[in-house]
């Protein structure tokens, strides 16, 4: 079935992996970009560009309902490519904004349109301490404010809900050939919120390679995903 997406960070390092998925899926992209010389990019890999930032609430929503999506994908963060490491409590404070005031201006575009699937981006190494492997039932670290806040928006949306608890990236455009545990390719990353389109009730999925400490298997399941898929 042919769903109208809205990719929100379109030219980011999950959605430049995505967009190419989607398209050759069948279904028609808008994607976002806070820059106009990233939106050609976005065009070249057959989606249609909206340059809008996501802490303008009332641009972003009018963005939203002209594009009259079905599913609304967030993959927005702001850790830039290649950050040095003097810049990264700056950037933590960045990205934290983007998933608490960013999340609640999408949510609220994307109910405006009348999308009825909103997936979204999360991580996978904040779950508070524990001595078992963990699955998506357990606690996250509630020093992990932005990422809390990110995860309860999405589920209490009104719309079907999906989190993905990405691993650390690796990749192409990740900046990295391998990542410590618990970590994911870029493109099974993708995949996995491609995959996410087809769910039909909101949840929570750990979305990283098999390792001691966390249990994927929800993932495999329900959603059909697999950490060894890479693009052609």
């Amino acid at each position: 079935m042919t769903e109208l997406v809205f990719l929100a960070g379109a030219a980011g390092t999950v959605g430049r992996r995505l967009l190419p998925l989607l398209t050759a899926a069948g279904h028609v992209v808008f994607g976002t970009t806070r820059s106009e010389a990233k939106a050609e990019t976005i065009a070249a890999m057959g989606g249609t560009a909206v340059v809008v930032d996501v802490f303008d609430a009332d641009a972003l929503k009018r963005a939203v309902v002209a594009a009259k999506p079905t599913v609304v994908i967030h993959q927005l963060t702001d850790l830039p490519f290649g950050l040095p490491p003097e810049r990264m409590a700056e950037a933590a404070k960045a990205n934290t904004r983007i998933r608490q005031e960013g999340t609640r201006n999408l949510v609220a575009a994307a109910n405006a349109a009348g999308a009825g699937k909103l997936i979204a981006q999360s991580i996978s190494w904040v779950y508070a301490p524990a001595d078992h492997p963990l699955t998506e039932a357990d606690p996250i670290n509630p020093t992990a404010a932005g990422v809390i806040s990110l995860e309860q928006q999405v589920l209490a949306s009104g719309m079907i809900g999906i989190v993905l608890r990405y691993g650390r990236f690796y990749g192409p455009g990740s900046g990295v050939e391998s990542a410590a545990e618990p970590r994911v390719h870029v493109d099974a990353a993708a995949r996995a919120a491609l995959l996410a389109i087809g769910q039909q009730q909101s949840g929570v999925f750990n979305i990283a390679e098999p390792s001691p400490g966390l249990v994927t298997a929800k993932a495999r399941d329900l959603l059909g995903w697999g950490a060894d898929f890479r693009l052609p």
